[in-house]
């Protein structure tokens, strides 16, 4: 049986590591190189480097930082935010990353997933969607572009996908957009609920579980994380593959050894911890 992953996110504005709630309310968390390389001596089975106002921004990918980060560091490194073309993935591959995310990019144009995943293989591109849950009924009038008019929003749509870090709506339902983006390539899909980001509720089990039935591509579930339980639900009910976690990491309150060990007593295949 395949183990399941447990994967700090390290949310970077403006060269530091911060944390909000439903992206809003930031708070700073530490230095990215720093706490990338207590992760990975804390057992951590891979990292998420996400530069959350890249894109907002309109603002280059951090090279440098992430070279810095990936020196310190021996697990896998998946690299987001402000990524727009196959050259923006050669530069961080190059940089040291083991993966790229695209977010905003791919929504403005779809066909980067395809080009990347044919040219450097779809185990390096990773998809990540933002989406918020919206009520039955809703008018949507975001703006649709016609490249994914099929992706519009209707009645029957429960979650709308949001770009540039949750600051903007698209109009496109986050069911849809993740059975395209696995079609195109996508080696993985990295979800996160925006109603239960950072609140320590716990992630939205019923828009994990929908996309990954969508799909066969892997879940990483991402946004609501309080406590070991919480991982587990996401992994059990959310039919997660890989579970992703920041605060509860990143202010001490779970620590990963102890994530691992709550998982293991309920069954759940995890990596050995690093002095296994």
């Amino acid at each position: 049986m395949l183990t399941k992953r447990i994967i700090p996110c390290l949310d970077v504005d403006r060269g530091r590591v911060v944390k909000g709630v439903s992206f809003v309310n930031i708070r700073d968390a530490g230095d990215p190189a720093e706490l990338a390389r207590f992760y990975d001596q804390q057992g951590a089975d891979e990292l998420v480097f996400l530069d959350i106002t890249a894109s907002s921004d309109d603002r280059d990918i951090m090279v440098d930082v992430v070279k810095k980060v990936s020196e310190e560091v021996f697990i896998p490194l998946t690299v987001g935010g402000g990524i727009r073309s196959v050259s923006d993935v050669r530069r961080m591959l190059e940089a040291g990353a083991d993966k790229v995310s695209f977010n905003t990019a791919a929504i403005n144009d779809p066909s980067v997933i395809k080009q990347a995943s044919q040219f450097f293989g779809s185990q390096c591109i990773v998809v990540a969607i933002d989406a918020k849950r919206v009520g039955p009924g809703t008018h949507h009038d975001a703006p649709v572009d016609k490249a994914v008019q099929d992706l519009a929003m209707d009645a029957e749509s429960r979650w709308q996908v949001y770009v540039h870090g949750g600051r903007t709506p698209t109009g496109i339902d986050a069911l849809k957009w993740a059975r395209r983006a696995a079609e195109l390539g996508a080696g993985e899909l990295l979800v996160t609920s925006m109603d239960t980001d950072g609140r320590l509720t716990g992630y939205d089990l019923e828009l994990l579980r929908e996309i990954s039935d969508s799909v066969t591509i892997p879940i990483i579930a991402s946004g609501g994380a309080g406590e070991p339980d919480h991982l587990l639900q996401a992994i059990e009910k959310g039919r997660a593959d890989a579970v992703l976690a920041a605060s509860i990491f990143h202010f001490g309150t779970h620590p990963i050894g102890e994530v691992k060990d709550y998982l293991r007593k309920h069954g759940v295949p995890v990596r050995p911890d690093p002095e296994i």
